[in-house]
C-alpha cells in the first residue's frame, strides 16, 4: 500500500524552528516543575524595593517622589578610609545603593541569608535616615519594641 505524499512546499523558517521534527513547541530548559532561577542581583533589588515600599508606607509624605536605585560600586565611592555603601542626592531626591560594597562586607563575615537581608535592610534604613536627616531607629519606632 503506497504512502500518501507529503507536501513539497517548504515550511517557513520561523515555523520550523518552533516545531522541529513535528515534536511541538519547545519548553523552557528548567522545565515546568522547577522554580524560576534566582540571581544575587535580583534578590538584592527585591530586598531594596520591599524595604523601600515598607518605609514609604510609614513615611508617605516625606518619601513621595524619592527614587531608589541599585548600582555597582563606582570609583568615586571608594575613599582612603572607607567605602560608600550608598549615596543620597538631596537635590534630586534620589538614593543610590551600591550592591557590591554591601554584599562584599556581608560575605566577609560569612553570614547566612537572613543576616545578609538584615544588612541590606539596615543600609536602606540608614540611607533614608540620611535623606530625612533623622535617626534610623526613628523611622520605624514601634517595630523594635520588646514583647
Amino acid at each position: 500500500m503506497p504512502r500518501p505524499r507529503r507536501r513539497t512546499t517548504a515550511p517557513s523558517p520561523r515555523r520550523s524552528a518552533r516545531n522541529r521534527h513535528g515534536r511541538g513547541l519547545r519548553s523552557s530548559v528548567a522545565g515546568p516543575h522547577l522554580p524560576m532561577l534566582r540571581t544575587r542581583e535580583g534578590d538584592f533589588e527585591l530586598i531594596v524595593s520591599t524595604t523601600a515600599s515598607y518605609l514609604r508606607g510609614l513615611w508617605p509624605d516625606e518619601l513621595a517622589g524619592v527614587s531608589f536605585e541599585v548600582a555597582q560600586a563606582p570609583a568615586e565611592a571608594i575613599h582612603d578610609d572607607h567605602v560608600d555603601r550608598w549615596k543620597v542626592h538631596h537635590d534630586t531626591r534620589r538614593i543610590v545603593l551600591y550592591r557590591l560594597p554591601i554584599v562584599r562586607f556581608a560575605h566577609a563575615e560569612d553570614v547566612d541569608e537572613l543576616h545578609e537581608r538584615m544588612l541590606i535592610e539596615s543600609c536602606v534604613f540608614r540611607a533614608v535616615a540620611d535623606l530625612l536627616d533623622t535617626d534610623p531607629w526613628d523611622l520605624a519606632p514601634n517595630r523594635y519594641r520588646g514583647f
